[in-house]
């Protein structure tokens, strides 16, 4: 990361790969690189619109009070608010308060345009462009039979050490009393 007095200087890698459970990485707006999000809100990318969707936003997005419907695109019929950057007044995004049924899902989550935002990745002291990134999550069903057969696995384990220590306690019982004979 490069630093101009207290600024940052945009540093752009191709780094294609990261996805947000990888790597920890907060989103600037790419105008004036206020904070506006991080990667523990988010909860995908509605790659028709090419937005990210994030539970939660910093103070630095504002939603805007005029709501505006849209009648052309993949969000014709929505009605939406703007979302802006605090500092330099962008419009980095939307906040949709209703929408048909397609697009139920992104109803009141915060819809942040990857075209406006950039990404600082943390562990590697990157920033890239957000359009660069991929922010698709795993199906959640993935996720749980995933953790299903590793808990599985580990209550297997704990099955067999429980019987290894069983035969163990057996052995230095019989032993006692060959002792106390």
């Amino acid at each position: 990361m490069e630093f101009d007095g207290d600024l940052i200087v945009e540093r752009i890698d191709d780094l294609k790969t990261v996805t947000p459970l990888e790597h920890l990485m907060t989103l600037h707006c790419a105008q004036c690189n206020a904070v506006l999000a991080d990667s523990l809100g988010l909860c995908g990318e509605l790659t028709c619109i090419d937005s990210v969707m994030c539970m939660r936003v910093t103070n630095d997005v504002v939603v805007s009070g005029a709501l505006e419907s849209v009648h052309k695109g993949e969000m014709a019929d929505c009605i939406c608010s703007n979302l802006k950057c605090r500092l330099c007044n962008s419009v980095v995004g939307k906040r949709i308060h209703a929408a048909p049924a397609h697009l139920a899902a992104t109803r009141s989550v915060f819809l942040l345009s990857k075209a406006k935002m950039s990404c600082y990745i943390l562990d590697s002291s990157s920033m890239v462009k957000a359009s660069s990134l991929s922010f698709e999550l795993a199906p959640l069903q993935e996720t749980v039979d995933e953790a299903r057969q590793e808990i599985e696995e580990q209550l297997d384990l704990m099955g067999h050490t429980c019987s290894q220590l069983a035969d163990m306690s057996m052995n230095t019982s019989s032993r006692s009393r060959k002792w106390c004979l």
